[in-house]
């Protein structure tokens, strides 16, 4: 097999996979070895692909400079619309702004036939219940997430109890009528969602807890899903 091909193969291979993909099951997967898959993965990041993870955690591919633009079936277009509308309903301000300008980008970047039928979309999103407003700066947190950095807030539960946590944050997901925060709490040693509306005083660290971002999503998922 040639270099150009095993490269092509690790990259259909991280696209495919549920991710994060392990070296061991990209190396079943290509039929490499382990060492061959770390190399490949450097060799990659180096013309252009961003592979989030590292040996022993798991990779996720997140941006492929290998892909040319694509087009987009029609459900495509309809799925892209809703989520972004979705995203308008729900998203902090900065993001639902950010929703809309995506809708208006991707218009123009489509064939002619397609972005019609974007503008035109049948499916939409409202919600009649409104969202708490999030009482912390939230397009600080996601950087918190993405920089894999520890940071701090005071947090009042559904009770009343108030406390101070510092945690490890791993994204932002919209539960129940309410965006939450998921982290590792280092209070609690444990997973736990936090409200947006629920914390004050948000201070992000000089911590970093990179590269365990992935690994702690993945356990995440896992003790979201049984409890």
């Amino acid at each position: 097999m040639s270099r150009t091909d095993r490269l092509f193969r690790l990259l259909q291979a991280l696209r495919n996979l549920p991710a994060p993909v392990t070296a061991a099951r990209l190396a079943e997967e290509t039929g490499v070895s382990e060492r061959t898959i770390y190399r490949d993965i450097e060799t990659l990041r180096g013309v252009g692909a961003i592979i989030d993870g590292t040996a022993g955690f798991g990779y996720v591919l997140t941006e492929d400079a290998a892909l040319p633009p694509l087009s987009f079936s029609n459900e495509e277009i309809e799925a892209l619309v809703l989520g972004l509308r979705e995203v308008a309903q729900i998203g902090d301000p900065e993001l639902a702004e950010a929703a809309t300008t995506a809708l208006t980008k991707l218009k123009a970047r489509l064939p002619e036939g397609q972005g019609h039928r974007l503008k035109h979309a049948v499916l939409s999103a409202k919600r009649f219940a409104e969202i708490p407003a999030p009482t912390v700066d939230v397009p600080a947190l996601r950087r918190a997430c993405w920089d894999e950095r520890e940071v701090e807030f005071a947090y009042c539960d559904a009770k009343g109890a108030q406390t101070r946590r510092r945690i490890k944050p791993l994204g932002i997901t919209f539960m129940d009528r309410s965006n939450c925060l998921l982290a590792y709490c280092l209070l609690r040693h444990d997973f736990r969602a936090f409200r947006l509306d629920r914390m004050m005083d948000l201070q992000v660290t000089d911590q970093s807890f990179r590269p365990h971002r992935v690994p702690l999503l993945r356990d995440a998922k896992l003790h979201f899903a049984t409890h």
